[in-house]
């Protein structure tokens, strides 16, 4: 009682004390207010807690999604600059356009059975039938 008249501002007002019934009433209901308070502000700690864990699950998601994104295009790079370099190394069209020529005029020969008498004839027979783009 004298923590209840503290609260509502009376200080220093004696108190005469209280009966058995009354005390145990006033009691149960400071201790049903005390468990109500306690519940509630628990729930509010622990939902914010939870809410907090989410939050940190959500953002490890997404930086791991970003990593995973950053990984593939840096192997997509990798893979263009391979691509690059073969088409880089790969010989020019008009030289593969030769060769082919000549792949052709030697199986033109072998089917006809007819061996070219000396190999500067073959190219100049070549170069002659080989169509230029």
């Amino acid at each position: 009682m004298r923590t209840k008249m503290r609260i509502m501002g009376f200080r220093g007002t004696v108190i005469k004390p209280l009966n058995e019934e009354a005390a145990a009433e006033l009691g149960a209901e400071l201790l049903g207010e005390a468990t109500i308070f306690i519940v509630g502000g628990s729930c509010l700690v622990l939902e914010y807690w939870r809410h907090q864990a989410q939050q940190r699950r959500k953002e490890e998601e997404q930086r791991a999604a970003w990593d995973a994104m950053r990984d593939e295009v840096g192997h997509l790079a990798l893979a263009l600059e391979a691509l690059q370099t073969q088409v880089q190394a790969a010989p020019p069209k008009g030289d593969l356009e030769e060769l082919q020529a000549q792949m052709r005029e030697v199986r033109a020969q072998l089917r006809a059975g007819d061996p070219p008498s000396t190999p500067g004839a073959a190219s100049t027979s070549q170069a002659a039938s080989s169509p230029k783009k």
